[in-house]
């Protein structure tokens, strides 16, 4: 090696580049301590290798579902769908919340006549009058699982002002019900759409109609809540239960604190929110300001709550344009 690195041609002979992976001769810590040196040395070295201490963090399931890790979770849970909805350039949504139990008609149907012919065979059972009633009102709510299905066609197949396709993309639950139909609108257009499912103790599936690549999986209430919010231009609440009321309330109480900048808000079937909810009685009880009931509006089918959305950004600084 001391002979001059300098070629016959006057250029600097370049030593072989090093294999990225392997080594000619191996590093002191590339083998185990032999056998010969301590009999009981390789035993001692698998007990080490087999700990769990042992094994890489990023791999150890046993500790990232730990309590300790529990911030780590948070952080991951934030970070994979955002990764993942910037590398699908995803930016711009409208997110739609309704119940899982609203089925469209002809299955809702179905459940009715099942029923029926149930209670015809056992006219006594009061279980199963009870079940039919329910099952009748979940038929007569039916027609919103088209009414969603229809919206998330509209917003599938929505255009800019210069006729090309928009950005905006329906973001729902993932679930079935209300989910689906929005979902499934925009496939029938041949959109794109998001679906954020939630991890439950009993099994799951999420709706067939979510681009496959823009379905996630969320342990927490409060990250999957962030981010239906973190890129929505408009909430659209359809007749829902607990999960529904209580995304609705989200939004309602962060753009009333101002924690949010407004976005619209529509609650489709005025007749069964006012009755679910008493936003008036809420008012006159001061329990809430005049203007905060100013914060939403009712609709009754796609074509007005897409028309009213547009209609809201019409009304804003166009800075807030609603199409990408």
């Amino acid at each position: 090696m001391a002979k001059d690195l300098k070629a016959s041609s006057g250029k600097v002979a370049i030593p072989q580049p090093a294999h990225p992976d392997k080594r000619k001769q191996p590093l002191p810590w590339h083998r185990p301590k032999p056998a010969e040196e301590d009999p009981e040395a390789p035993s001692r070295v698998r007990a080490i290798l087999d700990s769990a201490s042992y094994v890489l963090s990023e791999q150890d399931l046993t500790f990232l579902e730990s309590g300790e890790a529990r911030g780590v979770r948070l952080q991951l849970e934030y970070l994979k769908p955002e990764t993942l909805l910037e590398k699908h350039a995803i930016r711009d949504t409208i997110v739609a919340f309704g119940s899982t139990r609203i089925s469209e008609p002809a299955a809702a149907r179905r459940s009715v006549e099942a029923l029926r012919q149930a209670l015809e065979n056992d006219p006594g059972n009061a279980v199963l009058v009870r079940k039919l009633a329910i099952a009748e009102r979940i038929l007569a709510k039916s027609r919103y699982y088209e009414i969603a299905r229809e919206f998330g066609r509209l917003v599938g197949a929505s255009r800019n002002n210069d006729g090309s396709r928009s950005k905006l993309v329906i973001m729902t639950g993932g679930g079935p019900g209300i989910m689906e139909a929005a979902n499934r609108g925009s496939f029938d257009a041949g959109a794109k759409s998001v679906g954020l499912n939630i991890n439950l103790p009993h099994e799951q599936y999420p709706n067939p109609y979510i681009t496959p690549q823009l379905c996630f999986r969320f342990h927490y209430f409060a990250l999957r809540k962030l981010h239906f919010l973190l890129r929505a231009k408009a909430l659209v609440a359809f007749p829902g239960g607990f999960g529904t009321i209580d995304e609705l309330f989200e939004v309602l109480t962060l753009v009333q604190t101002r924690k949010i900048k407004p976005v619209p808000v529509v609650l489709v079937g005025e007749e069964y929110w006012r009755r679910a909810i008493d936003f008036e009685f809420l008012a006159d009880e001061g329990v809430i300001d005049a203007e905060d009931r100013e914060l939403f509006w009712f609709a009754e089918t796609a074509n007005e709550v897409w028309t009213s959305i547009q209609d809201w950004y019409d009304a804003c600084d166009a800075s807030m344009g609603l199409h990408g």
